[in-house]
């Protein structure tokens, strides 16, 4: 995969975090701009010449270094090495664009790193959305060969950042960045699944398709709504329905998930802008160092409060079509799909979904009405992009037990089995969702 800092997908994230791409580098021609353009700065660089935060005026010289040991204060689990390794691959193809000022060296480095295997030991808590400063700083402290890299026993990426690197190579969010993309892609695997899993119900009931109809959805052309709407066409047959008019779960699915998917497309869209942006503070750009609020992750949290609700809902959904997968007045079979009057038969799926819907619905509250005051009232908003895509993350496995419960319900519609343990069965449907 060639970076180039400017057409860096969520899905090429993924693709490189869990270790099934290399990555090259195509020109850093870029970089090297900005950081000849760096060299040649006169006056006050914050960061450089300045302290951060706080001590912005206050001069400094030569104290890059304890920026970085200073800042390499994380706390809590180490995050998993596919999402240290997606921020190391967002870094990289950020510092591309040009506009960070550090030294061009370090990108090949970078590269080397993800493609041997090696990430730094990044710790969960750290960022609030104005920069993943903690994670930056133990990867460049890795760089110097004072901090342990995590990997395989070979000879382990260094590169001798100059003083003047330390606040250019921190400046950005780049694990939040990557947990959002790799959020994002997955989401849009979830819900595209979905979509398949609520046609297996529809048939399963003999749900009316009217309301999937070309004139229903050309009057209210939203396009998620159209997308969900074109693909149930397709999946669904011509039958007669059993009823004139469905619950929600199927009669507004079009409506709703067509919405998540709306939502995932203003997310993608918004964390693909920052994936292939300089989001450096200062900004080095016609030979000048503007600061400047580019790292700020307001746009991020908003779009990814916005997804998390509008999954929760498509989810909800889908514990409505369970619920009417469990009646007889819809299915014609016995109540739970039971192979025997008076047996539980599929009952404990709705408390296993049930109990996954109650997360998506914590997962759901907004980041994005807190904020934060720090360093001395010097940093006076936060937009805690980062908890926001965290929560994304933390979304997948409910949404997909959700599913992975309508799935194996639909699917015994046409096969209902005696009572047994229905965990084996759960997880078998939630590999298909994939």
């Amino acid at each position: 995969m060639e970076l180039d800092g400017a057409g860096l997908t969520c899905a090429q994230v993924h693709e490189v975090a869990y270790g099934t791409a290399r990555v090259t580098i195509a020109s850093v021609d870029r970089a090297r701009a900005a950081w000849r353009a760096a060299q040649e700065l006169t006056g006050p660089v914050y960061g450089q010449s300045t302290g951060v935060g706080a001590n912005k005026d206050v001069p400094v010289s030569g104290g890059g270094f304890g920026l970085l040991r200073s800042h390499a204060g994380g706390a809590g689990e180490l995050v998993e090495p596919f999402r240290a390794r997606g921020m190391l691959v967002v870094r990289l193809n950020q510092l591309l664009v040009g506009g960070s000022g550090v030294s061009p060296g370090v990108l090949p480095v970078l590269a080397s790193a993800i493609n041997d295997g090696f990430t730094p030991p990044v710790r969960t808590y750290g960022a609030i959305g104005t920069g993943d400063l903690t994670a930056l700083s133990t990867t460049a402290l890795c760089l110097l060969g004072e901090v342990a890299w995590q990997g395989p026993s070979g000879d382990p990426p260094r590169y001798a950042l100059d003083s003047r690197d330390a606040l250019p190579f921190i400046s950005s969010g780049a694990l939040t960045l990557s947990d959002a993309a790799i959020a994002c892609h997955r989401i849009r695997t979830l819900l595209s699944a979905a979509v398949d899993v609520a046609a297996q119900s529809f048939s399963a009931v003999d749900a009316s398709a009217e309301p999937v109809a070309v004139a229903v959805q050309e009057a209210r052309p939203h396009p998620g709504q159209a997308l969900v709407a074109a693909r149930l066409r397709e999946l669904l047959s011509a039958e007669t329905a059993a009823r004139v008019q469905d619950p929600y779960g199927y009669r507004a699915f079009a409506q709703v998930h067509g919405a998540a998917l709306d939502a995932l497309e203003r997310a993608s869209r918004v964390v693909e802008t920052d994936l292939n942006a300089a989001l450096e503070n200062p900004l080095i750009a016609g030979g000048l160092a503007w600061h400047n609020g580019n790292f700020h992750g307001a746009p991020v949290a908003l779009a990814l409060d916005a997804l998390r609700a509008a999954i929760t809902q498509t989810a909800q959904l889908s514990t409505a079509r369970l619920a009417t997968l469990m009646d007889p007045g819809m299915t014609g079979q016995l109540p739970f799909l039971a192979a025997r009057p008076g047996d539980s038969g599929a009952m404990i799926l709705e408390y296993v979904a049930h109990d996954a819907l109650a997360e998506l619905c914590h997962l759901a509250t907004p980041v994005t009405t807190g904020t934060a005051v720090i360093s001395r009232g010097t940093e006076d908003h936060a937009s805690f992009a980062t908890q926001a895509a965290r929560l994304c993350l933390r979304t997948l496995e409910p949404l997909e037990i959700i599913l992975a419960c309508e799935r194996v319900a639909a699917t015994r519609t046409h096969t209902p089995t005696p009572d047994h343990p229905l965990d084996t069965a759960i997880t078998e449907a939630r590999h298909t969702l994939h």
